[in-house]
């Protein structure tokens, strides 16, 4: 559930909840379908669960519908997110196969509902064929890419290009990710519900309970990463980065992640982060249920250093809520961490182990700049990266495709 919109107001201001009103009353009354892959685990599910109810409240009839698949299916959308990230992969033609026909059955389940749509928004690769089989239909429909996408693997892109190329526009998280398409292409980056159980204020007694939850001690410094445990996150360098600060300074990691309903190899990655701690006593790996978000927002509390280490990032949304808890972040130098860590400012970017450990260390030994850093931080997410303003761009989107107007949007 999300909080009535005049609870943001306190945060945002009420110059902002207004505006919110006077973009929705051009929408009142449609119908928009927002469709991806899972219910639960990830940045897209967590921004669902927030952005759907506000557009209700708005007096927009929204709704969020999830696809059907089975391990087959999800194996084979696992290599094309990969893929698209710039692996190298080879996908077969029964795999392919498959993933139409996973489409084809969800195409029949949702059709009805599809088809009287006035807006449908589909969600990253897995559900990418809907339009083109579903047939006819009303409204105008927009492919939301959350994934870095600026160095595809070409073949990869060359096969999805082919479904995602006739939808009416497309959004994509940052300018560069996006790629040639035939029709609009906008910039909406992500976003964090600063009201949500990941995000809000908590009380003393929630914070304490994440020391008895990981382990760690209070009179040494804590890092922390929170993420799907998947290689493109970089665990195991985030493991390595640790153990080169530790050899100067105590110190103590947190790995918290979970697993996602779409992501296969979740279980394997799992298992060679803990070959990797070898048992170090304080090196805390935390398998979370996805319904964690309290444990994760006092995580993030307790932390020194918030750590997102990524090879590839499509924005990074454990960055942003970190920031939020006004800590610095040393982040992998891609994607959507650029947008966010602002070198030198609210963070750093890094590209190796060893640069990692660099600014852990220099962080550590430095508690004034440590605290101003987090203190822009936060600052930095409230003028830049909470729903309200993730909102306003989808509003402003909708407006612009519904009304039919090319250049400018008049209210």
């Amino acid at each position: 559930m999300t909080q009535n919109l005049e609870s943001y107001a306190e945060i945002v201001g009420n110059d902002v909840v207004r505006h919110l009103r006077q973009l929705a009353d051009h929408l009142t009354g449609i119908k928009v379908v927002h469709v991806n892959s899972t219910r639960y685990g990830g940045g897209v599910a967590e921004i669902l669960a927030r952005l759907v109810p506000l557009k209700r409240e708005l007096g927009i009839d929204a709704s969020w519908e999830v696809i059907e698949g089975d391990k087959d299916f999800y194996d084979v959308t696992k290599k094309f997110h990969n893929g698209l990230q710039g692996n190298r992969v080879v996908i077969p033609e029964t795999q392919l196969g498959k993933y139409e026909e996973i489409n084809a059955e969800n195409a029949d389940r949702l059709r009805d509902k599809l088809k009287e749509a006035d807006v449908v928004v589909i969600h990253d690769p897995q559900p990418a064929p809907l339009l083109r089989l579903v047939g006819d239909h009303k409204g105008k429909w927009i492919w939301r890419c959350h994934i870095d996408i600026s160095r595809p693997h070409r073949p990869v892109w060359k096969y999805l290009r082919n479904y995602v190329s006739v939808y009416n526009a497309s959004i994509w998280s940052l300018s560069w990710f996006a790629q040639n398409l035939p029709h609009p292409q906008y910039i909406i980056p992500p976003s964090i519900d600063p009201l949500s159980e990941k995000n809000r204020q908590l009380k003393k007694s929630e914070i304490e309970k994440a020391f008895e939850l990981s382990g760690v001690d209070r009179e040494r410094p804590v890092v922390v990463q929170v993420s799907r445990f998947d290689r493109f996150k970089d665990p195991i360098g985030v493991i390595q980065a640790y153990r080169l600060a530790k050899t100067f300074m105590p110190l103590q990691l947190i790995l918290a992640g979970g697993e996602a309903a779409d992501d296969p190899e979740g279980d394997l990655v799992l298992k060679e982060v803990r070959n990797t701690a070898e048992d170090d006593p304080d090196v805390h790996i935390l398998n979370l249920p996805p319904d964690s978000h309290v444990e994760i927002n006092s995580l993030q509390r307790i932390a020194d250093i918030i750590l997102q280490k990524s090879i590839r990032e499509g924005f990074g949304l454990t960055v942003t809520e970190g920031m939020w808890k006004g800590k610095p972040v040393i982040g992998g130098d891609t994607g959507g961490i650029t947008l966010q860590v602002i070198d030198h400012h609210t963070g750093f970017l890094v590209h190796t182990p060893e640069g990692a450990a660099m600014r852990m260390r220099y962080l550590l030994t430095h508690d004034t700049i440590l605290k101003r850093m987090g203190k822009k931080a936060r600052t930095f997410v409230l003028e830049n990266f909470l729903l309200t303003r993730h909102l306003r761009e989808y509003l402003t989107l909708m407006v612009a495709l519904v009304k039919g107007m090319d250049e400018r949007i008049e209210l």
